[in-house]
């Protein structure tokens, strides 16, 4: 039983006695104790499952039993960062299990109140290349959109919770205009990310809004989604969407799946809604200290991904956004995963392992080390077995490319 269920049950009622009773359940049997009420034309709609979202610790703990650290949790960070869970979200939650990872993805924990040495307001550094309120412009040709500052449920491991905690980033439309003119007037721009918040929580006529304007850029070649909504809100996912979405390809969603327990029927259903639409998929996950940080559990996760034609392509370290300490990991439990992956499953299944350098400094990626020693006539490595190989060097070393100058005039 979880933590503080004893003199607490009496307090929360039937109805939570109900949820440790389905502990073992699917998430439809939790469903129907959480919101018995509900009917399946409710459940479906998006817009109802957003009204009915759990929005504060008091609300949290009607539905579910809260240990003594959520329940700090709750009530510490409430002036810091918001609290969202989605209906069909928290049906994923395990009530019996602390150390479920939809849970601790959802609800706060007290460490997420401390501010540990090394943490920052603004981890990534994005502030101080934003020229105007919409736009991030930290790589030479690429932009970060900031769309909204909303969320179908706030990540406790959000990177750019100063945004979404509220009241900062929301999207109007004198900033929309600023962005795009922005876009606009800086020619090198060839691909725009547009995050938040969330943008899949806009509406489909002021989301195509926003991507028509964008497609009419003569310099703009790629458009990327980043949302969370076929892992949060999947019901959001409608063929009308899809169908929208296509109209502006090349157009890619990069979602943000981190363990398996989230790939669920409907989840899937949304991932292969997009990509049957012609909208392709990706997953950048999140690696965290408890959630998911085994080789085993990433495995399953880009497995299950790769059934359903989402593309696993990102692993992040952690930022060191504050409240996020209790989370990380050691930099080398992310290497040594990678090579527990590398060699035992298909390539596909094997994501970058990416650190967003703190401050600003961008993306580097990492791997294991294979090159045991480098001469001037061979280099020796070692596979993922630990066996040595040696790979001959060529005689001839000029790398140049002659025809270059003539393809590049002929354009």
């Amino acid at each position: 039983m979880v933590e503080g269920a004893a003199h607490e049950g009496g307090r929360r009622g039937a109805g939570v006695n109900a949820l440790l009773q389905a502990a073992s359940l699917d998430s439809s049997s939790r469903r129907s104790a959480l919101f018995p009420h509900a009917t399946d034309a409710e459940w479906n709609d998006w817009r109802w499952q957003m009204r009915h979202s759990v929005r504060d610790g008091e609300a949290l703990a009607k539905v579910l039993l809260l240990t003594d650290e959520e329940r700090a949790g709750c009530e510490q960070t409430k002036s810091i960062f918001r609290l969202g869970i989605s209906p069909y979200y928290l049906s994923l939650i395990d009530p019996a299990h602390p150390f479920c990872p939809v849970r601790m993805q959802a609800i706060p924990a007290r460490a997420e109140a401390r501010v540990s040495e090394g943490e920052l307001v603004d981890p990534l550094g994005e502030d101080k290349h934003r020229p105007v309120e919409a736009i991030v412009h930290k790589y030479p040709d690429r932009v970060l959109f900031l769309a909204l500052d909303t969320c179908s449920v706030y990540c406790r491991h959000c990177t750019r919770r100063r945004i979404t905690k509220g009241g900062e980033a929301e999207l109007g439309k004198s900033a929309m205009t600023e962005g795009l003119a922005y876009i606009r007037a800086h020619s090198e721009v060839r691909d725009v990310l547009i995050s938040g918040g969330d943008p899949l929580l806009l509406s489909d006529e002021r989301l195509e809004e926003l991507l028509k304007a964008l497609r009419a850029v003569p310099h703009v070649e790629i458009i990327r989604i980043g949302s969370r909504i076929p892992v949060c809100l999947p019901m959001r996912v409608t063929d009308a969407l899809g169908q929208m979405l296509r109209t502006y390809a090349p157009l890619y969603v990069v979602t943000h799946f981190n363990h398996p327990k989230e790939v669920t029927a409907d989840a899937r259903a949304a991932c292969e809604r997009l990509v049957d639409h012609g909208v392709p998929v990706e997953n950048q996950a999140v690696l965290m200290r408890r959630v998911n940080s085994s080789a085993r559990i990433i495995k399953e996760l880009n497995h299950r991904c790769l059934q359903m034609r989402v593309r696993p392509y990102y692993l992040h370290q952690m930022d060191v956004a504050q409240g996020c300490e209790h989370l990380r990991t050691p930099i080398a439990e992310g290497i040594r995963i990678v090579e527990a992956l590398r060699g035992h499953t298909s390539g596909l299944a094997v994501p970058h392992l990416a650190v967003d350098l703190p401050g600003g400094g961008g993306k580097v990626t990492l791997q294991p080390e294979y090159v045991l020693e480098r001469k001037e006539t061979q280099t020796i490595f070692r596979n993922y077995r630990g066996e040595s190989y040696v790979y001959p060097e060529p005689e001839e070393t000029d790398c140049s490319c002659p025809y270059d100058a003539v393809w590049t005039s002929a354009r």
